[in-house]
């Protein structure tokens, strides 16, 4: 790993690692917008909204997706990012050999055992999803799918409760946006 002279180095690197790894990758709203946009989004989420600057933190949410949904292994993010980072993004990413219902009863059972760094990406994770679902839902949900998404989201955060106040009010307030009809 390089040596910075600020804390900015690694949180630049591991947002052009993403950019690279998610590069093809798209949003599944009408849009179809960058996949890039939603780490960025919980960058944001976290600075400016909750007040968290620890760099493993940043970099585990601009990472958060690398080894679910790219071809980055845990051994690749260790040598660009160290142990500390790689083992945060190591802790939110679901196990895609499971079918999808386990994997989302997964989130639910192991988000109370995840270190603190992990809970605050799970979190800022939660908020810009329920965020995105609310404003731009994905092409094909129906009323009754972003409810019930809405609802798992609050299953998985509840285990976490007790983490982040401004988070969890941020989760919240993102909460009150179900879609009702």
């Amino acid at each position: 790993m390089n040596a910075y002279r600020s804390d900015l180095g690694p949180i630049i690197d591991a947002l052009g690692f993403a950019a690279r790894k998610h590069r093809d990758q798209r949003r599944k709203d009408h849009t179809a917008s960058p996949y890039i946009n939603h780490p960025i989004a919980l960058v944001e989420v976290l600075c400016n909204e909750a007040g968290v600057d620890q760099v493993e933190v940043l970099c585990g949410a601009l990472l958060h997706d690398t080894l679910e949904d790219t071809q980055t292994s845990l051994d690749e993010l260790v040598a660009a990012f160290g142990p500390a980072i790689a083992a945060v993004v190591q802790e939110v990413t679901d196990d895609k050999s499971l079918a999808k219902a386990e994997r989302k009863r997964a989130q639910v059972v192991h988000a109370g055992q995840l270190s603190r760094d992990a809970r605050l990406v799970k979190l800022a994770d939660k908020i810009c999803n329920l965020r995105d679902v609310a404003r731009t839902p994905p092409v094909g949900w129906d009323l009754a799918r972003r409810q019930a998404y809405f609802d798992w989201a609050l299953e998985v955060v509840d285990e976490m409760r007790g983490t982040h106040v401004e988070l969890e009010a941020l989760f919240d307030a993102a909460y009150r946006a179900r879609p009702l009809a």
